[in-house]
């Protein structure tokens, strides 16, 4: 296993923790040990205050380790540094007030129209991120069994997917977790969040490494795919903990 890399990336929900879910311990204990000795940078969907819930919250991290750490919310809409003690924007690309309303209407009508709009839901099942707008079937903090039996096959995400894009041409409108659908402005994804990246660090796409659950095509990990950078693709977050272990391992401590 190569120790070259000077970013490490991640995709957040099933491939550093459960959807929705807190890192578990053993990924928390691993990912401060890779930020002893690389960059890293979570790349995801979900908002600020969730990044907060699911990783911050159970970092044991000090200031020199967190200052390594890169945060994208949003598919990557939004940048965030750790900088004099505290979390510091970098950019934010918002969408209009009219692109919001827009997407929320076209996701709220389709959903009714396909009878995808349930009413045993937990939380809000369309949220307002700013620079992004998800729709989650079942609400933002369905059980994870819940999830994975309303759409085991993709079938009804994907199909509420291509209509609401068909009525949205001028958006992205692109799959995101298990029962997720996110929406944002045309060209902004996994791959646009980690261009900007490597732009604003200097590091070369063949000097990072990314790692996700959604590699396939047509899944939200799979526009990393065509940068060159090298992808890892894992079935949960055990299968992380396990690599990033093994590159640990590898790695000199700084």
């Amino acid at each position: 296993m190569s120790s070259h890399y000077r970013i490490v990336a991640f995709d957040l929900d099933d491939t550093l923790a459960p959807s929705k879910s807190p890192l578990p311990k053993r990924m928390a204990n691993a990912l401060v040990e890779l930020l002893n000795r690389a960059d890293v940078c979570i790349i995801s969907g979900g908002n600020v205050d969730q990044f907060e819930r699911q990783i911050l919250d159970h970092l044991e991290a000090d200031t020199e380790v967190l200052e390594r750490l890169h945060l994208m919310p949003t598919c990557g809409t939004r940048y965030l540094r750790y900088q004099e003690e505290a979390w510091t924007t970098v950019y934010a690309h918002d969408l209009s007030e009219e692109e919001r309303d827009s997407a929320i209407a076209a996701l709220t009508e389709r959903a009714k129209e396909l009878g995808y709009w349930e009413t045993e839901t937990w939380g809000d099942v369309i949220e307002d991120r700013g620079s992004q707008i998800t729709f989650s079937a079942l609400g933002q903090s369905a059980p994870i069994e819940a999830k994975r039996a309303w759409d085991p096959d993709g079938s009804k995400k994907e199909a509420l997917r291509e209509a609401v894009a068909d009525e949205l041409p001028e958006l992205e409108v692109r799959s995101g977790g298990s029962t997720s659908i996110d929406i944002t402005a045309t060209g902004v994804d996994k791959a646009f969040g980690i261009t900007r990246l490597s732009e604003y660090t200097g590091v070369a796409f063949d000097d990072m490494i990314f790692v996700g659950d959604r590699l396939d095509p047509g899944g939200n990990d799979y526009p990393v795919v065509a940068l060159g950078c090298k992808t890892v693709h894992v079935k949960d977050w055990e299968e992380t903990a396990e690599f990033v272990e093994k590159l640990v391992s590898v790695f000199p401590a700084r």
